[in-house]
């Protein structure tokens, strides 16, 4: 019995000087000292990829790319020259005023339109749902397709029945990354006019670390249908936080200086035809509302309470 004691604890001082998450051991006989207290190394806590496993870049040779480089060096000068210009006249926006609208988007010309995608669970093989986003008989955008809940007979996917459409990445010259800065309001703006269905509104505020790259923050747009337009207005304190289609137990503010996206989705499981029209998306300062985050967090010590 003690040479048996003697063995466990020698096998676990030995192991204790291998990390699980970063190592993985090789040889089989530390798994047979001590198969219960040695496992193998399990991704847990790293994303391998930022679109969560949905690669959809485009492999392109060293030739396209020294092609293609030189056609869009004259367009990158161009909104280079455009920021030293802007850093020249130093004139930002301080001040919002109180109940004055300042539009992101207005649809009132195809290029609006270029800087938005469209996908859906087809566009992966995940379902037969389609969509398309162009410009409506009235001169606005529409949002419209079919969506289809039937769900491919591969024996991986479960679910089905999405379409979405989403702002692209902004970005400054030669490719660099950047983000929107809405510190200075405080209510999001949406005029139009849908079909009597529920949309979801998205706003991605990817973070630098792989554990926020999937940062959402949802909210229910409720459409009336008819011919009339509506204004929606609805205070970013609303807005939920979920990552991958899942909403968070442990709820945070929204990070107006980081927000990256901007996205309107349908996925209501009603099978059929959808339209939405949008004349505009914009922001909008309320003085009335001076509520930071609605869902509260109630942080005690331990042991105060139970579980």
């Amino acid at each position: 019995m003690s040479l048996l004691k003697t063995n466990v604890i020698t096998s676990v001082k030995y192991l204790r000087s291998f990390s699980v998450l970063c190592r993985k051991s090789n040889q089989d006989h530390h798994l047979k000292k001590c198969p219960i207290l040695f496992n193998t190394q399990r991704w847990l806590f790293w994303e391998r990829h930022r679109k969560g496993g949905y690669d959809t870049t485009i492999k392109t040779s060293n030739w396209e790319h020294l092609k293609n480089g030189l056609v869009e060096l004259k367009h990158e000068l161009k909104l280079f020259a455009k920021e030293l210009k802007e850093l020249y006249d130093m004139d930002p926006l301080l001040i919002a005023r109180p109940g004055e609208i300042d539009l992101l988007w207005c649809f009132n010309s195809p290029t609006v339109l270029e800087k938005f995608v469209t996908t859906c669970d087809s566009d992966h093989g995940e379902g037969y749902s389609s969509c398309n986003l162009e410009m409506s008989p009235a001169g606005r955008a529409l949002f419209h397709g079919y969506l289809d809940t039937r769900v491919p007979k591969d024996g991986r996917i479960k679910k089905a029945g999405y379409c979405a459409m989403r702002s692209k990445m902004q970005r400054k010259s030669f490719k660099r990354a950047s983000t929107f800065d809405w510190h200075l309001y405080n209510t999001l703006v949406l005029k139009v006019r849908g079909d009597g269905r529920a949309y979801l509104l998205n706003i991605s505020t990817e973070g630098y670390y792989d554990i926020t790259w999937n940062d959402i923050y949802h909210y229910i747009l409720y459409t009336r249908g008819g011919p009339y337009w509506q204004v929606a207005k609805i205070p970013f304190s609303k807005f939920v936080l979920g990552s991958k289609g899942r909403l968070q137990d442990k709820q945070t503010r929204m990070r107006f200086d980081k927000v990256t996206h901007f996205g309107i989705s349908c996925g209501d499981k009603i099978v059929g035809k959808f339209n939405l029209e949008i004349e505009y998306v914009g922001l909008e300062f309320d003085p009335t509302h001076d509520e930071e985050f609605a869902y509260e967090m109630y942080k005690t010590d331990k042991y105060i309470v139970a579980v």
